[in-house]
């Protein structure tokens, strides 16, 4: 046995010109197979394994792209919410309250019914909120609100801060107080600014008359202001026909002068005589586009959810803002001395949305038709009737060709 080894070994160790054993023969084989079919680098494998690393990561930041651009899109949103919802109520309030309808029966409060319809107005805001709360699951929901809230509570100090010079602008335009007003500081507002105390006024009360004016601004007895009273900003010509006192109100030139520099843009408040005719409004929507730079322009609010026609919470969030404005508060509260703002949005509110009967609706309707015209003119077609559209003469035109040409086929 040893003799077989030892001649194994030396046939396998070199024999003069012999052909290579089998074995020898079969792995030379498969390793010249495996090299000719699977040529590759040590480095061509990194450079590979980098590039899927590499589009891995471009789908996770594609991914968390998509959820940034929906997170901006509902703060976006959001911001139309204390503007043209509600000023104090939070969406989770106006959902619970047509929740509660659903599960409960029983009276309604007036409070209640505000609610509701703060839900409905929202609903007609944000024309996806109920079709997409159905769909998402309880984080992507939970997540929504929370974004709605952030763009909710951004605007209102957003439009003070900006109302505080543009305020004092048209103040000392119109009125040229003395001192005038200063633009950084609301210290001197008020009833101590004879300008500012004209407008903040009680419509029942003359300004003009010095012992009233002392007996406001001592606030003695039948001269204390409170949320009662409607300012005389909200009249026009800031004059309230006591014996009248729905005459002119909610057309005072400020109110107007405000609405248009928070919801269209500030430029387009320089000039309110006579009816807007939107020209603002369609320049910055076309520019909002994309500039010739590429960089995104700033939308106005009307822009952002659409808004065609000025509504009464609107008006009643821009009322609270002018009386702000012209306060010598300097940072925003629900609650200045004696007037509760809470309480004047909701004289506001209740004044457009609950009529005492069909004339006084009636007056509300043309009082917002008022509204629409001042601050986006008459280019909305949507408040045209079907009838008035049928009667013009491109509708007309098209009956008239169809006539003559039934006629023609009859005749033949």
């Amino acid at each position: 046995m040893a003799h077989v080894g030892q001649a194994e070994v030396e046939g396998n160790g070199g024999g003069s010109g012999n052909a290579p054993c089998p074995i020898q023969s079969t792995q030379s084989t498969q390793l010249e197979e495996a090299s000719t079919d699977a040529p590759s680098s040590r480095a061509a494998r990194q450079m590979r394994k980098i590039a899927q690393l590499e589009g891995k990561l471009e789908i996770l930041e594609s991914g968390h792209a998509v959820k940034d651009r929906k997170m901006n899109h509902y703060v976006a949103q959001g911001r139309a919410i204390r503007r043209v919802v509600s000023l104090f109520d939070n969406v989770e309030d106006l959902m619970g309250e047509n929740d509660r309808r659903y599960e409960e029966e029983g009276d309604i409060t007036i409070d209640q019914d505000r609610l509701q319809t703060g839900y409905i107005t929202l609903l007609h805001t944000l024309k996806w909120f109920e079709k997409k709360t159905s769909e998402m699951d309880y984080d992507e929901y939970s997540q929504m609100l929370k974004m709605l809230r952030q763009g909710a509570d951004g605007p209102r100090g957003d439009d003070t801060s900006k109302l505080k010079a543009l305020v004092a602008e048209w103040v000392n335009g119109e009125f040229k107080p003395d001192p005038r007003l200063d633009p950084d500081d609301k210290h001197c507002r008020r009833f101590a600014n004879d300008a500012c105390g004209r407008l903040l006024c009680p419509t029942e009360l003359d300004w003009n008359s010095a012992t009233i004016k002392a007996g406001i601004r001592n606030r003695t007895e039948g001269h204390i202001v409170t949320n009662l009273s409607f300012p005389t900003f909200l009249y026009e010509k800031y004059t309230a026909n006591v014996d009248n006192l729905e005459e002119g109100l909610f057309k005072g030139k400020i109110l107007v002068q405000v609405y248009k520099a928070v919801f269209t843009s500030p430029s387009s408040a320089r000039d309110i005589e006579g009816d807007g005719d939107g020209a603002d409004i369609i320049q910055n929507n076309r520019r909002a586009r994309r500039s010739s730079s590429g960089l995104k322009v700033k939308k106005h609010v009307t822009h952002i959810i659409k808004m065609r026609k000025v509504t009464p919470r609107s008006i009643a969030y821009i009322a609270c803002q002018v009386r702000f404005a012209l306060s010598a508060v300097t940072s925003w509260r629900s609650v200045d001395g004696n007037f509760d703002y809470v309480q004047f949005w909701t004289t506001i509110v209740d004044f457009f949305e609950r009529p005492p009967g069909r004339a006084a609706q009636r007056r509300v309707d043309r009082l917002l038709e008022w509204w629409t015209r001042k601050v986006f003119g008459h280019r909305g077609c949507e408040d045209i009737s079907e009838a008035s559209k049928a009667n013009m003469s491109v509708n007309a035109l098209a009956r008239q060709r169809m006539q003559l040409d039934d006629a023609s086929f009859d005749s033949d």
